[in-house]
Formats: C-alpha cells, sequence, structure tokens
C-alpha cells in the first residue's frame, strides 16, 4: 500500500525520482498513466492488471466505458526504474499533467498520484476547506470512520 507525500525533481530527461519508501513495489516495473484531476496515476504490474481486468469486464455498449478506457490505456507508458530509482515519464504526460522540473509524489493505497506541486497543493487545499462536506458525501455512500 502507498501512503505518503513527497516532492522529487524531474531531470531533463523526464526522469522522475521515485520516493525511496515506494521503490522496492515498483522495481520490477511501473505504469504511468493520465489520471483524473490533471495528476498522472502510476500503478505497478500487478496493479494494472487488476484495472485492466476491471475495464475489460465493463460493458463496451457503454460510451463511459469506452471513453474510460480509451483515457486511461491510450497514454499508459511502462518503464522499470533505473540504479537510480528514476523512471521516465513521456513528454505527453508530464505536459498533461502540468509536471517540468518537480513533482508532488503521493502515496494513494493501491497507486501513486504525480501531480504539479503548485496543483496538488490548491487541491488538497480544496479538500481541507471542504472536508466536513466529503465526509457527509462518504457517509451517503456508506462509508464512515
Amino acid at each position: 500500500m502507498f501512503s505518503g507525500e513527497f516532492t522529487h525533481s524531474v531531470d531533463d530527461k523526464g526522469r522522475l525520482t521515485i520516493p525511496a519508501k515506494f521503490r522496492e513495489e515498483l522495481a520490477s516495473g511501473i505504469v504511468v498513466t493520465r489520471g483524473l484531476d490533471k495528476c498522472l496515476w502510476a500503478y505497478t504490474k500487478s496493479e494494472w492488471e487488476k484495472l485492466a481486468e476491471k475495464v475489460a469486464a465493463l460493458p463496451s455498449t457503454s460510451e463511459a466505458a469506452r471513453n474510460f478506457t480509451r483515457f486511461i490505456f491510450a497514454s499508459a507508458s511502462e518503464s522499470i526504474p533505473d540504479r537510480q530509482g528514476r523512471v521516465l515519464i513521456p513528454q505527453n504526460l508530464r505536459d498533461r499533467a502540468g509536471i517540468s522540473d518537480e513533482a508532488a509524489v503521493i502515496g494513494v493505497m493501491n497507486r501513486v498520484e504525480i501531480w504539479n506541486p503548485a496543483r496538488w497543493s490548491e487541491t488538497f487545499a480544496q479538500v481541507e476547506e471542504n472536508s466536513d462536506e466529503i465526509a457527509a458525501q462518504l457517509l451517503e455512500l456508506g462509508f464512515s470512520i
């Protein structure tokens, strides 16, 4: 399970340094793709395969399912971290997330989110500001702490 918040550099070649805490779990491979909220999502190979199975089970007659499949899989990039724990983030994904020389790397249970640091700060500030409303929405979904 991934958890924590880190800021790491992105070098001139587009390589992101993976936080040391995440390296062992991602050592055998990582899949980076577009995520929601204008960030990137990164998965271990096994979690990516689980996601692929769930998506494959969606009805192909659903326009939303087809569009989500395209959104997630069209830009997916697989790689293996190098000896320094860096992975290449393709330019199209960096552009989409607004990432240049630095990235916020966030552990979110079964995936890692990669954000433009300023956008992450804004998003997290909104979450903190609206925490009561979010808690109420989760309660409607049947979740309680």
